[in-house]
């Protein structure tokens, strides 16, 4: 009788320890759906249930304590995930422990709230990260200059620029687009506001907005930005109190003595560039590559290949990067992509393609911050024109380029810890 009552209790023992306790989201090629997985990381977070981050390994997988809500989240949104014991999960956790593997966990402690600044006027589509940010179903607020110069975000985790031209000259379209009805709008709606706000100049009121995101990021604050919102914020910062709009855009003359008097010390990531001042040239400066890549770019072989970081010292440059392939199509913007040539120093590149020589996603660190920038308008439309259909990402679950966006997303949420094994 004991004997029998010992081998139903090691029965119980090895029962329980096979009963499935975990949800693993595998974020390799096995992944049917890559970004709406994001999206469930995400909920989690907001239900207040742990989620960590395995780096590195298959493809930088998540995992969840089991609860039927996730389960049933995934099933509905079609992604795919495994249920595996303690035991197993503590197996993966020493293999991801060996100091002679590239890999690591980092636990997700909260869901950040996520800012968008953005017109209120732009649709969803009209930019990479407000589509994506959709699509997997993770929630934002849209701010825009009223709410930024109000001391809005201090509110916020994490901010991301639309492709606005902080410069004040209307993305440089003056040359091509001056007649058109939408550029005329969109040029009275920025002077009205300006005006509203208190200022006599567009490019006036975008430096006092550039100037409190500064301050967002030196807060401790994390920014993003893509496509001409990159290089046209450091651009804005440098020429604090040069006036570098011609009088189309600003109704005086330009100064004719403003590249001599661009401070790079206010950049973020740039240094020694040099303006475009013929307005009708679409471009800001030499920073973007756009006007001069060589003839023999096409969309088959126009590519950048993302950098490997050590998952256990450099940890945030690898979540940052993590994906299910190391190699990425590239795509146009109104920035497409940077000269390395006008980086600073202490800018961490995360993306280029080398033999072309451009740089195409950078991050660092500002005062208690980070800024990370992703050059480019959209991962999954080579070239994006104006009044082109929105990119469906029902066709694109998988897109590599919108991964780079979604791991930003919760960069903010993440902490590095030991994990007893």
């Amino acid at each position: 009788m004991i004997k029998k009552f010992f081998i139903l209790l090691l029965s119980a023992f090895i029962c329980f320890d096979l009963v499935a306790s975990v949800v693993l989201i595998p974020m390799d090629d096995s992944q049917k759906n890559h970004l709406k997985a994001y999206g469930i990381a995400y909920k989690a977070l907001e239900k207040e249930i742990d989620v960590e981050w395995m780096l590195n390994y298959r493809g930088g997988s998540f995992s969840i304590p089991e609860n039927s809500d996730i389960v049933r989240l995934c099933k509905l949104k079609g992604v795919s995930y495994e249920i595996i014991s303690d035991a197993a999960y503590n197996s993966i956790l020493n293999e991801i422990a060996d100091p002679e593997v590239n890999m690591d966990v980092v636990k997700l402690q909260k869901a950040p709230k996520i800012a968008v600044y953005s017109p209120k006027s732009k649709r969803p589509w009209d930019d990479a990260v407000t589509l994506v940010l959709t699509y997997a179903e993770i929630p934002y607020d849209v701010v825009y200059d009223q709410e930024v110069l109000s001391d809005a975000l201090p509110m916020y985790d994490w901010l991301h620029l639309h492709h606005e031209d902080f410069t004040g000259q209307y993305g440089k379209f003056w040359g091509s687009y001056r007649n058109a009805k939408w550029y005329k709008d969109e040029q009275k709606y920025q002077e009205d506001l300006a005006k509203q706000l208190g200022y006599n100049k567009v490019s006036q009121e975008k430096l006092a907005v550039v100037t409190k995101i500064r301050d967002f990021v030196l807060g401790g604050g994390f920014m993003f930005a893509m496509c001409s919102a990159t290089d046209s914020y450091d651009i804005a910062l440098a020429a604090d109190g040069v006036d570098i709009c011609a009088e189309m855009f600003d109704g005086d003359a330009i100064d004719p003595a403003c590249q001599k008097k661009i401070n790079y010390d206010n950049c973020f990531a740039f240094k020694d560039f040099n303006l475009e001042l013929n307005p009708a040239v679409y471009r800001i400066s030499d920073i973007d590559v756009s006007s001069n890549r060589q003839s023999n770019v096409s969309e088959k072989n126009d590519v950048f290949a993302l950098f490997d970081f050590s998952a256990k010292w450099d940890w945030i440059p690898t979540m940052l990067t993590q994906n299910h392939t190391r190699v990425i199509k590239a795509f146009y913007g109104q920035t497409t992509a940077y000269k390395k040539q006008y980086l600073k120093s202490n800018v961490l590149v995360l993306g280029e393609n080398k033999s072309l020589n451009e740089v195409r996603y950078i991050h660092g660190e500002m005062g208690k911050g980070t800024w990370t920038w992703l050059s480019g308008h959209d991962p999954e439309d080579y070239r994006h024109f104006i009044n082109d259909p929105p990119t469906d990402l029902e066709l694109y679950p998988n897109s590599p380029g919108f991964r780079l966006i979604l791991n930003n997303i919760l960069f903010p949420a993440a902490k590095k810890e030991k994990h007893k094994t």
